[in-house]
């Protein structure tokens, strides 16, 4: 089951910015050099393209989709296969998500705004803002480099307590919530990856870290700030961060799945839907996809961030990736692909789009822009497993939406 919303046919736009050099005189690339780079031309929005994108659904690995493409470059919005396995209802296009990593960059644009108000340095170490919260004998970690993901800070050891990341494990145990801090302890007894600011890492420990800054600094829980300097002013009321114990998706929603096997062997799906939000800070929250474009737009319009603030989403340090789970594309070239919040992604047309991908079990969802907004896109999928295999359809979809994005090779 396909449905294409709506469809429009546009000529090519110019994206803001393109893939530029990284300079050998900085540690970073700066939003300025950025946006001084050559353009890229927008693909024209293929309707035909766009449906077969999201087609095929639902499938065994994937129940459903919804993908919504705004901008002046053009609109198109549609969604693909099952929302309810049990009615057959298809999935709603305003469905609410679990959105997963995405949830970090309300995170980031919080402390950025924290920043700005002085209350809190970025160059300084966030153990001088959270002391004995962070285990002893790590080495003085920056603030900035806790939302660049530059910290080196240890994955963490592996505790029972959190799961064998299987989708039986999961889906037994899904309405278990651990505390921030609890995942923070975690890295006791580990060594950083890296000396930190030498290497780029994507790890979810930088944001839990951050959301108990928040906390501490502002002296209000983390969903309130959310509430109180974003969702609210901006009127995203489809948009918010649950309490650890509130296992409810509001609807309308897709229901997520996951295939479990039986101990006879015999495989067959559970509904995850309601399950603990408890990632939180780093990856607990829920939204829709207008609210995520009305955000995204905010954001990249500056309504949130004063100039100094702002320039630092579109900062990318100058720094190798290391054995990150992101910047794995042919244009990054081994090179680190995220700034403090967001995440940059070139196409092989020379497009740059600039935005965020976050999951939970039974949900994969992304948004992305071009620096001028001229073309934005919010997407999100139903996976029945864990181990990725709906990327092919991420792929496709970036294909359609804005070019191809060739993974890097070795």
């Amino acid at each position: 089951m396909l449905v294409a919303l709506a469809a429009a046919t546009v000529p090519p736009a110019s994206a803001a910015s393109a893939a530029s050099a990284a300079s050998a005189a900085s540690a970073a690339v700066p939003a300025p050099a950025l946006a001084a780079a050559s353009a890229a031309p927008l693909p024209a929005l293929d309707p035909a393209e766009l449906r077969a994108a999201i087609g095929g659904l639902p499938a065994a690995d994937v129940t459903g989709a919804l993908l919504r493409i705004t901008g002046r470059a053009g609109h198109w919005s549609g969604t693909s296969g099952v929302g309810d396995q049990e009615t057959g209802q298809g999935v709603p296009p305003d469905a609410h998500i679990r959105i997963g990593s995405i949830s970090k960059v309300f995170t980031a644009t919080i402390v950025l705004q924290l920043a700005a108000e002085h209350r809190i340095d970025l160059d300084k170490p966030v153990q001088q803002y959270l002391p004995g919260v962070l285990p002893a004998g790590l080495p003085p970690i920056e603030i900035g480099q806790l939302l660049n993901h530059t910290s080196g800070l240890p994955n963490g050891v592996h505790s029972p307590d959190f799961g064998d990341g299987s989708p039986e494990w999961f889906a037994a145990n899904r309405f278990k919530s651990f505390t921030p801090q609890q995942v923070v302890d975690l890295m006791a007894g580990q060594p950083t990856q890296f000396a930190p600011g030498t290497a780029q890492q994507y790890n979810g420990m930088n944001y839990y870290v951050a959301g108990l800054l928040v906390e501490k600094i502002t002296g209000h829980t983390f969903a309130h700030e959310v509430s109180s300097r974003i969702t609210r002013p901006l009127g995203l009321r489809d948009t918010q961060v649950p309490d650890a114990d509130d296992p409810r998706l509001p609807g309308p929603h897709s229901h997520g799945y996951l295939t479990v096997t039986s101990p006879d062997g015999t495989a067959h799906q559970v509904d995850v839907t309601e399950q603990s939000p408890w990632p939180w800070a780093e990856g607990g929250m829920i939204s829709t996809p207008a609210d995520l474009d009305r955000f995204m737009t905010a954001l990249f319009r500056g309504r949130f961030l004063p100039p100094a603030q702002q320039a630092e989403l579109f900062t990318v340090p100058d720094v190798p990736s290391f054995h990150s789970s992101q910047c794995r594309t042919a244009a990054d070239a081994g090179r680190a692909c995220m700034s403090m919040g967001i995440m940059r992604v070139t196409a092989s047309n020379g497009v740059t789009v600039w935005g965020k991908t976050g999951s939970r079990p039974g949900y994969t969802s992304g948004v992305f822009a071009t620096r001028d907004l001229s073309r934005k896109i919010v997407y999100s999928l139903n996976p029945t497993n864990l181990d990725g295999t709906e990327i092919r359809y991420v792929q496709q979809i970036a294909a359609a939406s804005f070019g191809t994005v060739v993974p890097a090779t070795g």
